[in-house]
């Protein structure tokens, strides 16, 4: 049974008349603990899709469900990670963890059970060294393990994550990669994720969904990756499935969506 659930998703942003229509009529379900990547050009509504999975931004038309619930407002049981890691400045690493956690554990839970949380999470990304620390005297890096430690410190059901790494170096994202894969593994959790970028959507990947272009973005194929885990990249480099599955999402983005592009 799926655990979320998105049905006939539209979204229109302005009048019918003089509007634009982001998204038309996307329907998916993700198994829970399953590891979902939206992928496509740039416009064709990942974000959007994204933001609507959190609550952000109601749908035009169509549903989504978690659990048999209807999404329709942010709520804790979604955690998001932003491409910017949106840190407050004048609060310590620890402090802008504590921040989410008090918000939704602040009536049940007694100030030292806050505490071993915040830290509990801290140490699950290996910033225990750096709790102390303010986002300005932390690299980039540091700051994106952050945010998702802050995430994962609500415990949410689902973890959304808007290209967590794209603002970051080729080592530094290739280093985060393989930690997030680790933390999925050890939490279960169920992710869905937004990038660019094949290769990280084929190492962490339970499946892909790749978009067609905007206006009226929809689902244009979804490809499962079958590779076991936990996955080596540098082992996967001759690996004959991921290059056939790589070599799919190629085709997809390069070949079929530039064509309609032009």
């Amino acid at each position: 049974m799926a655990f979320l659930t998105l049905q006939d998703i539209s979204m229109r942003f302005g009048s019918r008349e003089r509007g634009f229509l982001a998204l038309d009529r996307v329907s998916l379900s993700v198994a829970e603990g399953e590891f979902v990547t939206l992928i496509g050009h740039s416009g064709c509504g990942k974000s959007t899709l994204l933001n609507l999975i959190a609550g952000l931004m109601v749908p035009s038309a169509g549903r989504i469900m978690c659990d048999g619930r209807v999404i329709d407002r942010p709520g804790p049981d979604r955690g998001v990670v932003f491409q910017n890691h949106s840190l407050l400045p004048w609060m310590t690493c620890y402090e802008n963890v504590l921040l989410g956690v008090r918000q939704v554990f602040g009536k049940t839970l007694s100030p030292a059970e806050l505490r071993d949380k915040v830290e509990a999470s801290l140490s699950l990304v290996h910033l225990d060294h750096a709790m102390a620390k303010y986002p300005h005297e932390i690299s980039g890096g540091m700051k994106q393990r952050v945010g998702i430690a802050r995430a994962l410190a609500i415990e949410p059901r689902i973890l959304l994550m808007d290209e967590p790494f794209g603002a970051l170096d080729a080592l530094t994202r290739a280093s985060l990669q393989d930690e997030l894969a680790r933390i999925v593994e050890a939490t279960r959790s169920t992710v869905v994720m937004v990038t660019h970028d094949v290769d990280e959507a084929l190492l962490l990947s339970d499946r892909i969904v790749m978009m067609t272009n905007g206006p009226g973005a929809r689902i244009g194929e979804i490809a499962s990756v079958a590779l076991p885990r936990p996955r080596d990249r540098l082992a996967l480099a001759t690996d004959s499935e991921y290059a056939d599955c790589r070599a799919r999402l190629l085709q997809f983005l390069y070949l079929k969506q530039r064509r309609q592009a032009a």
